[in-house]
C-alpha cells in the first residue's frame, strides 16, 4: 500500500481523534495521502492541525495509482465516494463514524489494527454491482453520475395520490405498480430502502436486482428478484406533473410521461472486506439476524 485517498463529509468534533489516528498509522508506513478538498475545510474548522497534504476534489483527480480510498462517516459517505471512484477500480474501505454502518464496517477503535491488516494483505475485495440509468428525455442531465450503488427510487412528489409505474422486463410488460413509488435495488441496496419496504435481503455476490414497491395499493404486488442482466424499463403516470427520482442519496425532480431504462453498469464498485469480517456476521451484528433467546444456551 503506497498511496491512498481519504474522503469524508459531515464530521463531529468527537470524531477528530479517529482521523488523527488514521493519519498517524498511515504515516508510520510512509504512505502517500491525499484528502478530499472539502473534507480538509471541515477538519480545519474543527481545529485539526498539520493538514499539509495534497488534495483531490473530483473523479478526474484520481487514477489507478491509488491503492484504496478511505471514507470516514457512515454508509451514505461510501455511496458518495462511489461517485468519485466510478470506474477507476479503486477499492473503498469505510471507517464507521455514523450510525448503523452496514457498508462502513470498520469501527472507530479498530483503525490501527485495520491498517496492520491492510499492510499484511489480510483482506478480500468484493465487487458490488451498480445500476445504470438512462432516459428518452434529452433535457434530463444526471451530471455524468447516472448510476447507483444502492438503488434507484421513483416516488410521488407533493401529493397524497398514488402514482403508476409501468414496468417492463426485457421489453415484456410486467405490471403497473399503483403505489407511492418503486425501489429498484442492487444486492448492496437490498439492506437499505428496499428492506424498509419489506424487500428481501440479497447476498452481495448474487447476480440479481430486486423490484420493491413502496406502499402498493394491491395485495398481489410483491418484491420481485430478477437477474441483473435484465433490462428494466419504467414509465411513470399520475395526476401531478412531476415525480421524485433518486439515485442513492441524489434526488432530482423529473416530469411524468418519460421512460427510464435501468441496466447493470459495465463496472463494479469495489469494497474492501477484512478477513475477520463477513456479510453474514454483519447481518447478525447490525440487523440482529436470528436474534432469539432460544438460540442461546446457558
Amino acid at each position: 500500500m503506497n498511496k491512498v485517498a481519504i474522503f469524508g463529509q459531515a464530521y463531529k468534533n468527537t470524531d477528530r481523534q479517529y482521523f488523527e489516528i488514521l493519519i498517524e498509522n498511515l504515516n508510520k508506513f510512509n504512505i502517500e495521502i491525499l484528502i478530499h478538498k472539502e473534507f480538509v475545510t471541515i477538519l480545519d474548522e474543527l481545529g485539526v492541525e498539520n493538514l499539509n497534504y495534497k488534495t483531490f476534489q473530483k473523479h478526474e483527480d484520481l487514477d489507478s495509482t491509488f491503492d484504496l480510498l478511505f471514507t470516514l462517516g457512515g454508509d451514505g459517505t461510501i455511496l458518495n465516494a462511489a461517485t468519485l471512484v466510478k470506474d477507476l477500480n479503486i477499492p473503498i474501505l469505510g471507517i464507521n463514524t455514523g450510525r448503523l454502518g452496514f457498508l462502513a464496517t470498520v469501527q472507530k477503535k479498530e483503525i490501527e489494527n485495520t491498517i496492520q491488516s491492510l499492510i499484511k494483505k489480510e483482506f478480500t475485495i468484493q465487487e458490488r454491482a451498480v445500476l445504470q440509468i438512462s432516459t428518452n428525455d434529452e433535457n434530463i442531465n444526471f451530471n455524468d453520475i447516472n448510476f447507483a450503488l444502492n438503488e434507484v427510487t421513483i416516488a410521488r412528489k407533493n401529493s397524497t395520490s398514488m402514482i403508476g409505474v409501468e414496468a417492463y422486463l426485457n421489453d415484456e410488460y410486467l405490471t403497473t405498480y399503483w403505489s407511492d413509488g418503486l425501489v429498484v435495488a442492487t444486492p448492496t441496496g437490498s439492506t437499505g430502502y428496499s428492506l424498509s419496504c419489506h424487500g428481501p435481503i440479497i447476498m452481495p455476490e448474487s447476480n440479481n436486482f430486486v423490484l420493491t414497491p413502496i406502499a402498493p395499493h394491491n395485495l398481489s404486488a410483491r418484491p420481485l428478484v430478477i437477474p441483473d442482466a435484465t433490462e428494466i424499463k419504467l414509465k411513470i403516470i399520475g395526476r401531478e406533473k412531476e415525480f421524485f427520482l433518486s439515485l442513492d442519496s441524489r434526488v432530482s425532480t423529473v416530469p411524468f410521461e418519460i421512460e427510464l431504462t435501468l441496466t447493470k453498469a459495465n463496472f463494479p464498485v469495489k469494497i474492501i472486506q477484512l478477513n475477520q469480517q463477513t456479510f453474514i456476521g454483519t447481518l447478525r451484528e447490525k440487523l440482529f439476524w436470528g436474534e432469539d433467546k432460544r438460540n442461546y444456551t446457558s
